[in-house]
């Protein structure tokens, strides 16, 4: 199970390094049923990892002129401020059990894996759906895209400090059909946003969350690589073509973790 663990965080960087997100979808999986990291933790850790490898692959497309910054510095202000405020004081205030109902126990573990379960079906929707085809890029910014994007940067904040995702399925489309940017421009400019969220949100876990630094620096410099390889496999592949297989991946996956989580405990 640890091998297969971390054969999966090299594909996570990979789809990362592909089409600039989806891979950090599987993190939170990868950590709780290949590592056995509880759900909590593992959403601290996703964050990291998540954060780091992003990174990485933000400054190769910078280096490209595929990152927008104005834009990724207004998006992300909303955003990381949710992310961070979040992870600093809403996940500590949720108990570890909700409630007890005739011996049924919602617990925190609980709630954190359906709900990563339900964003794994919507993100798979998404991939598929676009799969065949480019998103469509406006020929101009609508007028109001400059107040809709903090708005949506705070919705993509929450998701991303709740359960330690990156949302790159909900940033891409939103740079394109929002600010009119061009795919490979969407997906460096959401890898360098994703980036900001995800690493400035573990920041507000640390003293809360008890972290084994080793094994999150090897799990992250595995993602690393990953994103790396992945960056060159995308100059012979086009990262679009992959989208709507992966996107099948991840909704069985999402499928497997509600039967598991719902039915099977």
């Amino acid at each position: 199970m640890i091998v297969l663990g971390y054969i999966a965080a090299v594909l996570i960087g990979i789809s990362l390094g592909l089409i600039g997100g989806g891979g950090s979808i599987l993190t939170v999986p990868v950590l709780v049923y290949l590592f056995g990291v509880s759900p909590v933790q593992a959403t601290s850790y996703s964050l990291f990892i998540v954060g780091s490898t992003s990174l990485v692959g933000a400054y190769k497309n910078y280096r490209l002129g595929q990152v927008h910054l104005r834009t990724a510095f207004m998006f992300g202000l909303a955003s990381v401020t949710t992310v961070y405020l979040t992870r600093k004081f809403l996940v500590p205030l949720i108990p570890a059990v909700l409630f007890r109902i005739n011996g049924f126990e919602l617990s925190k573990s609980l709630v954190i894996m359906v709900l990563f379960a339900i964003l794994m079906l919507l993100a798979a929707i998404s991939m598929i759906r676009s799969g065949n085809k480019q998103i469509s890029t406006a020929v101009n910014s609508p007028a109001n895209a400059d107040l809709r994007l903090p708005v949506y940067g705070i919705g993509i904040g929450l998701v991303t400090g709740l359960l330690g995702a990156g949302g790159g399925f909900l940033l891409i489309p939103a740079l394109v059909l929002l600010v009119g940017m061009q795919m490979k421009e969407a997906i460096g400019t959401s890898l360098f946003i994703i980036a900001l969220n995800s690493l400035i949100g573990f920041t507000g876990d640390i003293g809360q969350v008890q972290i084994d630094w080793p094994f999150l620096a090897t799990l992250t410099a595995i993602a690393i690589a990953g994103i790396l390889a992945g960056s060159a496999i995308g100059r012979h592949i086009a990262g679009q073509k992959l989208k709507k297989g992966f996107g099948w991946f991840v909704l069985a996956m999402g499928i497997y973790i509600l039967t598991r989580e719902l039915l099977l405990k």
